[in-house]
């Protein structure tokens, strides 16, 4: 049976078989004519019996697209497009700050009404939070003894009404503390004066003071001395008025306050008349000292011993100086002036004073260490002036052991000068050694 078909504008004559097969063929070539224009090279191909067969994807097809971001002609390194910060909802690559923008004041659609202006706005302390933020301001002051770094600390701050507590705290937490600590207070007072406080507020702090030394005297009783010193001292710095102390005449009930205003009125009168100076009223500290003064001071105190005889008070003395480093010189010159004196009193006064500061470990074992040391190593000038210093230091150096003062390897580096002489014309010319 043969059939008329037409296959692309063509009547043929055909089997049946043979007329169906190309209706296949013809309906393939169709639809890859049609895909052919949309997505060329897309990778469709005729199998042998005219079945379209699609391979995979390639790079250029759509869904390849998709999935790859490189540049589709070749280029770049295939990295993102603006380094990641250009995709939807991204406001810019990871990190980045950005500037305050700048208002164009010839801008035409510039208001000046709708401007904003934003300031840091920081609150008031209240009574609470004023001595836990300023309490540990004064305290580092006291160790490190930077005035300015307290002013630029207390500038961060909105003090309002709480500015006359400042010389308040810092003269309560002085009195509890020590002399080298009421100076660096007194010079703090005077720095902060006229940068971060006013005169009426120092006045105004002092003020207080006088009315709470009922309850300091509880925590320290020679607080009316010290208030009377801290005014004095206020007023030599022009700090306070010279009028302050004559202001509260006959208008004082509190004996305390009256003691303080006794003593500030009496130093200022010596100032005056004697010439005391009251810029030097509680001293330095002993790391602000220099050395040769520390070792006058430290003579004189050995000297006061030698005549008193008083231990009690040579410990109180050597504490007040406040040189724990500096201690090995005071070991140092204790056994040189045991070395230059004459007698046996001098040496047992010393070695007893040794002994008393070692136990209470006022001196600590590596500067008592240091000291002998120090006389180890210059025995040999010493000598020149005290020719009997070896065998006066070798003596002293064995009571020392004996005592426990010192340790046998320190007592075992003591030098000692060995010689043979002749001891006279009588022993047959003999040679003795002995030590002298």
């Amino acid at each position: 049976v043969c059939f008329r078909a037409c296959i692309n504008g063509n009547w043929i004559s055909a089997p049946a078989g043979t007329v169906h097969e190309a209706r296949l063929k013809a309906k393939a070539k169709r639809r890859l004519r049609k895909n052919s224009s949309r997505d060329s090279g897309r990778g469709d191909s005729l199998s042998d019996n005219g079945d379209a067969v699609r391979s995979a994807a390639p790079p250029t097809s759509p869904k390849g697209r998709v999935l790859d971001r490189r540049s589709r002609l070749g280029k770049g390194r295939g990295l993102p497009k603006k380094g990641g910060a250009g995709g939807k909802g991204v406001w810019g690559t990871p990190g980045e700050v950005y500037d305050e923008e700048e208002v164009d004041v010839r801008d035409p659609n510039y208001d000046e009404d709708q401007s904003c202006v934003y300031e840091t706005v920081v609150l008031p302390l209240d009574e609470e939070a004023f001595t836990k933020t300023v309490t540990p301001i004064v305290q580092e002051y006291f160790e490190h003894g930077d005035a300015n770094e307290v002013a630029e600390l207390l500038g961060e701050l909105n003090l309002s009404s709480m500015r006359s507590d400042v010389p308040l705290l810092a003269v309560s937490l002085a009195l509890e503390s020590k002399a080298s600590h009421r100076e660096l207070t007194s010079r703090l007072l005077s720095w902060l004066c006229g940068r971060v406080l006013t005169r009426s507020d120092i006045e105004n702090a002092f003020h207080k003071l006088l009315r709470e030394l009922p309850d300091l005297v509880l925590d320290t009783p020679t607080a009316p001395q010290l208030v009377g010193q801290f005014i004095a001292r206020a007023v030599t710095d022009q700090i306070l008025t010279k009028n302050y102390i004559e202001g509260y005449k006959g208008r004082v009930d509190c004996e305390h306050a009256r003691a303080a205003l006794d003593r500030a009125a009496v130093l200022l009168k010596m100032s005056r008349e004697a010439g005391l100076r009251i810029d030097n009223l509680w001293g330095s500290g002993g790391g602000q000292r220099p050395v040769n003064q520390l070792i006058k001071e430290v003579n004189l105190l050995l000297q006061e011993y030698v005549l008193s005889g008083d231990t009690v008070e040579a410990e109180r003395c050597l504490r007040e100086l406040e040189v724990p480093h500096f201690h090995h010189e005071f070991v140092y010159e204790a056994i040189v002036m045991v070395l230059e004196s004459k007698g046996d009193k001098t040496l047992q006064m010393i070695l007893k004073l040794l002994k008393s500061l070692f136990d209470s470990s006022v001196i600590t074992v590596d500067q008592m260490r240091r000291g002998y040391e120090r006389v180890y190593m210059d025995i040999v000038d010493i000598n020149i002036d005290v020719p009997c210093a070896y065998s006066i230091l070798e003596h002293f150096v064995d009571k020392s052991f004996s005592t426990g003062v010192i340790d046998a390897k320190l007592r075992d580096l003591c030098p000692c000068r060995g010689r043979k002489r002749f001891v006279s014309e009588g022993d047959g010319g003999r040679l003795k050694p002995e030590s002298y």
